[in-house]
């Protein structure tokens, strides 16, 4: 009787472990994992938007960055805009007093010709030391007008020079670094050709065209 109790209860042990792997091999996979809660999802929004933060955070840095360096720069570069442009005042009575000297009583008088030597040279000093701060003077002589550099004062009819060429400079200009410290006072030219102008043709109305490059390389122009 007891061997019979033993077998009997073993038996009934092995039933739930039969009954388990049996719902384990009808599945084939374990249960899957319940949807994400309420909480999850907020910490997974509150995530994005931290995240989102931080980059435009990290943009905002960078842009500031880059203005303080360029501001940096630019500060030392023009600092000194102020002050030389006072300074230019100086060179240009220099110029005045030179330029009202005759020549020729400079050379006959040697007093007078060492102090012109003496006024030349105090002007060059006081533009080389204007030029290794990088300040630049303008010779716009020759060249075509341009409003960023220059003012007009007067025009002069010459209609054998392009129009609107300087044509005489009344104050010098400078420049600092990529900027105008002072525009140069100018005469410009009127009356002449207009710049990019193409010459008549042969006949009345009839318009000479430009060719191509690449359709002749050499320039030359078929003729009629």
């Amino acid at each position: 009787m007891p061997d019979d109790n033993n077998d009997q209860r073993e038996a009934n042990e092995d039933r739930p472990k039969a009954a388990d792997s049996g719902q384990s091999d009808k599945n084939g996979e374990p249960e899957p994992s319940a949807a994400p809660g309420p909480e999850l999802e907020a910490l997974i929004g509150e995530n994005a938007e931290l995240r989102d933060r931080l980059l435009r955070t990290m943009a905002d840095m960078e842009n500031l960055r880059r203005r303080t360096e360029r501001e940096k720069t630019d500060t030392a570069r023009y600092a000194i805009s102020n002050f030389a442009r006072d300074v230019l005042t100086i060179g240009d009575n220099l110029k005045r007093a030179v330029d009202h000297v005759p020549a020729e009583a400079a050379a006959q008088d040697p007093a007078l010709k060492s102090f012109l030597d003496g006024v030349e040279l105090t002007e060059r000093e006081l533009l080389n030391m204007l030029e290794r701060h990088g300040v630049t003077r303008l010779d716009p002589i020759g060249e075509r007008f341009d409003p960023n550099c220059h003012q007009a004062m007067y025009e002069v009819q010459n209609p054998d020079v392009p129009e609107g060429m300087v044509v005489d400079v009344m104050q010098a200009g400078y420049t600092i670094g990529d900027r105008c410290l002072r525009p140069a006072l100018v005469a410009i030219s009127k009356g002449g050709a207009k710049p990019g102008a193409q010459p008549a043709g042969k006949d009345r109305g009839q318009e000479q065209r430009k060719p191509a490059n690449d359709d002749f390389p050499d320039g030359e122009v078929l003729g009629d």
